[in-house]
């Protein structure tokens, strides 16, 4: 190979280290300040220091006794990234440190106030409207204000602990330091969230903590200054009158978000959870659980002029129509039979999943009076009653309770004492005759117990009574009517 081949050969290999050293140079910063954070990653763990990559041309140094937990490990290791301040910069070194701690001079403590360098320091004291802290055997001030950023309620839970502060006012050279802890957890805080926006989305599961109760929901918080809301309908898929009858201020609790939006405050954001959503719909195994005919326990939640709505599993209530609350009574309002947290049997009338209703009933699971009437009663029959109803075309007459029958106005015209019936009030016992049985439609027509022959009804009564008991019985209380 010729020198002038040699020469070119040299010459390009330059160039290309040259183009090399310059990319690498170009992706680093050409000096640093005292006072700035950097987040540096470990490249070696000495005996008494560790080095870092301080993203400049220069590798960085910090003490290990500073990275040290509090039992005294090393919770880091190379490859691992960690913040620090720059404490020293110079054409030799940089040094880095997590806060000044130790003995220092004066002038330490004023280039942290200047460049905005945490400083360790161990509170003392309480004092009037604030903590006397000691800060590298020197005494300073924080504001009670200043200590936390929620309220202080018990400050002397502070005393003797050692904190990171910030020096917010550095005077009389060094004779009056006020210390902020406040500005540090709040930077710290910002940090947590830009981290926690940056990973959760609507569909994110999360532990958090109850931190309000309030009529219409739980406050929670997911991570330092990030709250959201879970609405009270949110919280069960049972019906949930207050917050607190679910869950209580300090409850861990799991949470799924369903909303993220913009808040009042710029920078602020809105977050609806939810607890029920992370459980599944209940209706969606509905299905399998309830069948027409099933009879079932269940929670009467609330009642309606209409009916009761009864829980028969979390999140699933079916109707009791008030047509369906009793066989034994006239129901006019659904509370005179069942109260909101009351536990009654009910059996499933009809199960339509598809439109999540359920249609219940209670006299169903009682048990029905009129599969008994067929081998109580027959046509005939003579029968003492009670008086339920009085109606211009009849009168409703209670056999047992469960069933009626009617006592038609046309009948009672055709007693031998028409006026005697007119007399009776609701509640009256009266001695009717039973004509007609209609069980499909559930009617029982009757007769007053002395229409037409007045021996007549009496052949019918030989199993139930003899015929001289019945008609002593009949005529004691044709006599009473008469007598009122």
């Amino acid at each position: 190979m010729s020198d002038d081949q040699g020469n070119e050969k040299n010459s390009t290999e330059d160039e290309n280290f040259a183009d090399l050293f310059e990319a690498y140079s170009a992706g680093m910063n050409e000096s640093l300040e005292v006072g700035e954070k950097i987040s540096a990653k470990i490249i070696a763990v000495g005996k008494d220091s560790v080095y870092v990559d301080t993203g400049t041309k220069m590798d960085g140094v910090v003490d290990r006794q500073e990275l040290l937990d509090e039992n005294g490990q090393l919770p880091c290791a190379e490859g691992d990234l960690i913040d620090l301040y720059v404490v020293a910069a110079n054409e030799s070194e940089i040094r880095l440190s997590r806060a000044l701690t130790g003995i220092g001079g004066l002038h330490l403590l004023e280039e942290a106030y200047r460049s905005a360098i945490p400083v360790e320091g161990r509170v003392k004291e309480t004092c009037k409207g604030g903590f006397q802290v000691t800060v590298m055997q020197r005494r300073a001030f924080c504001p009670i204000s200043q200590m936390d950023i929620k309220f202080v309620e018990t400050p002397e839970d502070y005393v003797g602990e050692p904190y990171f502060f910030r020096i917010v006012r550095f005077e009389e050279n060094g004779r009056n330091i006020v210390l902020s802890r406040r500005k540090i957890l709040e930077e710290e805080q910002k940090e947590a969230q830009k981290e926690f926006f940056g990973t959760v989305s609507v569909g994110s599961e999360l532990q958090g903590t109850v931190t309000k109760l309030m009529p219409f929901g739980a406050f929670v918080e997911l991570t330092p200054g990030v709250e959201g809301m879970v609405h009270v309908s949110e919280l069960s898929w049972s019906r949930v009158d207050k917050p607190d009858d679910v869950v209580s201020v300090g409850d861990h609790i799991q949470v799924k978000v369903i909303a993220i939006e913009d808040g009042q405050q710029a920078g602020r954001k809105k977050i609806a959870l939810s607890v029920k959503q992370l459980a599944g719909d209940p209706w969606d195994s509905a299905a399998a659980l309830f069948n027409t005919g099933d009879k079932i326990q269940g929670k009467v939640t609330r009642c309606a002029k209409f009916g009761a709505f009864v829980e028969i599993a979390p999140g699933i209530d079916g109707l009791v129509h008030i047509s369906e609350m009793s066989y034994t009574k006239r129901v006019l309002n659904p509370e005179d039979i069942v109260r909101p947290g009351e536990t009654v049997n009910v059996m499933v009338k009809e199960a339509d999943i598809d439109n999540r209703r359920i249609s219940l009933s209670l006299r169903y699971a009682e048990g029905d009076p009129w599969v008994e009437v067929p081998e109580k009663y027959r046509p005939g029959q003579a029968i003492e009653g009670v008086v339920e109803k009085k109606e211009k075309f009849g009168y409703f007459i209670t056999l047992q309770p469960g069933v009626t029958g009617l006592l038609p106005k046309s009948k009672i015209n055709r007693s031998a004492r028409p006026a005697a019936f007119e007399k009776l009030k609701e509640g009256d016992p009266v001695v009717i005759v039973i004509d007609e049985i209609n069980l499909q439609d559930r009617k029982i027509t009757l007769s007053p117990g002395d229409a037409g022959d007045a021996g007549n009804w009496q052949k019918y009564a030989a199993d139930r009574t003899s015929a001289s008991s019945l008609g002593e019985k009949l005529r004691a209380a044709l006599d009473a009517q008469k007598d009122k």
